[in-house]
């Protein structure tokens, strides 16, 4: 899921496999604008498909219309650039219903994982915390679809899903903090226009990197008047700065003082400790991981601040109950100064097991062929998840909705990203912090609410990072506490884990109706 781009990184940020990103013909030989359209784009670019279907939520039989299709965007000279592909779910005709725009991370990922596990009127069937295995897969009604209260719109950023770059447009056009939010605007501003959308309370939903999207995406819509009642941000990254030296490049990024990363990461680690059974199961586990929090942001990190000048004897006492926490030997811990790299948690809490546990979900655990890496070279989450979603979002878009092109649908675009010669996204590694943008919507727009939605076991985006960030948005008390936090017994993809999943669902039905109401 998300590291502005090692893309190996970016692959991880998305919560998806990485795959080569198929090419359309127009790369080749682009036609002017004022060309009739080659026959290959029409068979590419089919006519929207629209579908009817009924479903229930919450004891209720709700009708609803599925539409699958595409969306040009042009640039400033009115040339076509990329249509971009999504999956609307309607409920009758009411254009001032509510309707939430949703979309998926990476940088670099369709809409396929939020598509097919979330809110949306289906859910592929997966094997709880276990690999998945091998086909067939199945994929079911979801009742814990929020479509009673919200139509859905399932966007796929350029060149994913059905979507493609195409006409006079480039990848440089899209691959970057600003030109991505631009062109999630524009298909909006279209959709919306398309559709009698307009005066609809409009809502953002995203996950993972979709999360700062939102936030830069906010001020793009703001911009173009179009003001949002609210953003849900699922497993959110806001500041690359609170835990980029975690992720790369490891230790050597804490070396010289950034390593206050290591507190974030903290809580984390203790939850995927206590899944495993690695450390003594005393009370709740809620309790135990809000009381590693407590520790991370007092004694570990007052440690962490006083670096060499730390004793001997209070570096092993902090290390003592570190250990308590995470389950990892004090010998080591007081070698490591105190700070371990999360992917050497990864590969160390089971190690004795053979086994390396996941980066998006530590649920997750698979052996490993190399027991004494220092970090894994698969994801066990990603790994248990990759085929069933890729499986069932063709299964379902191709057969059940009834949208067929003869183009693959592409689960991502990295590779793309790196035949553009973009291997970190534009912007720069680390370097993003939109928790600005995300506050000047909300003080420019003071009914606009939040929903935090955070797994205890996501590596990814740490949950105390992001509520660390969002407690420090200088900000108006009032305009604090227009921001709801949602915890779950789950990872990065909160619905991996049906109970998880069905609390959410719960959350995000209140949410939704305060959000109307405010």
């Amino acid at each position: 899921m998300k590291r502005f781009l090692a893309l190996a990184i970016a692959c991880a940020f998305a919560g998806g496999p990485i795959a080569v990103a198929a090419k359309s013909n127009h790369h080749a030989s682009p036609k002017p604008p004022s060309a009739a359209p080659a026959p290959a784009l029409a068979a590419e670019f089919p006519a929207d498909a629209v579908t009817q279907h009924t479903i229930e939520i919450d004891g209720k039989q709700i009708a609803y219309t599925a539409r699958v299709g595409t969306i040009t965007l042009h640039n400033a000279m009115n040339q076509p650039t990329a249509k971009m592909s999504y999956v609307a779910y309607t409920v009758g005709n009411d254009p001032h219903r509510p309707i939430t725009f949703l979309y998926n991370g990476g940088p670099g990922s369709s809409s396929m994982w939020l598509l097919m596990g979330s809110v949306g009127p289906v859910h592929v069937v997966t094997a709880g915390d276990r690999l998945a295995g091998s086909p067939p897969y199945h994929w079911i009604a979801n009742h814990d679809s929020i479509l009673d209260k919200t139509d859905l719109v399932f966007v796929d950023m350029p060149n994913t899903g059905f979507g493609r770059i195409m006409g006079v447009g480039k990848p440089k056009d899209f691959f970057g903090l600003q030109h991505d939010a631009e062109a999630f605007g524009q298909f909006i501003s279209n959709y919306i226009t398309k559709f009698n959308r307009w005066n609809s309370p409009k809502f953002l939903f995203g996950e993972s990197y979709g999360t700062p999207r939102s936030a830069a995406l906010s001020q793009v819509l703001f911009n173009k008047g179009i003001a949002l009642n609210g953003i849900v941000s699922q497993s959110s990254v806001l500041d690359f700065h609170l835990d980029w030296s975690q992720n790369y490049p490891y230790l050597y990024g804490a070396i010289g003082g950034g390593n206050l990363g290591y507190a974030f990461y903290f809580p984390t680690m203790a939850a995927a400790a206590w899944y495993h059974g690695m450390v003594p199961r005393n009370g709740s586990e809620e309790a135990f991981i809000n009381g590693a929090a407590h520790f991370a942001m007092t004694t570990y990190i007052h440690a962490l601040l006083h670096g060499d000048t730390l004793s001997p004897a209070a570096t092993r006492a902090v290390a003592q109950q570190m250990h308590g926490y995470i389950g990892l030997p004090v010998d080591y811990l007081v070698r490591q100064h105190l700070m371990v790299p999360y992917g050497r948690f990864l590969s160390g809490l089971l190690r004795n097991q053979g086994q390396v546990i996941g980066r998006l979900d530590g649920r997750f655990a698979e052996s490993t062929l190399d027991p004494e890496a220092t970090s894994p070279n698969t994801d066990a989450s990603n790994d248990a998840m990759a085929a069933p979603y890729t499986t069932a979002v063709n299964d379902y878009l191709r057969n059940t909705l009834k949208y067929n092109p003869s183009i693959p649908y592409s689960n991502d675009t990295y590779a793309l990203i790196a035949q553009a010669g973009l291997r970190s996204w534009k912007g720069g590694e680390g370097d993003i912090n939109v928790v600005p943008d995300l506050a000047q919507t909300m003080m420019s727009n003071p009914q606009m609410l939040v929903f935090s939605a955070n797994g205890y076991y996501d590596f990814a985006t740490p949950w105390l990072a992001t509520q660390y960030a969002l407690q420090h948005m200088n900000m108006p008390e009032n305009l604090q506490k227009n921001i709801t936090y949602g915890f779950y017994q789950s990872g990065h993809m909160i619905y991996l884990n049906q109970s998880a999943l069905d609390a959410y669902h719960r959350d995000l039905e209140h949410w939704y109706d305060e959000a109307l109401h405010s």
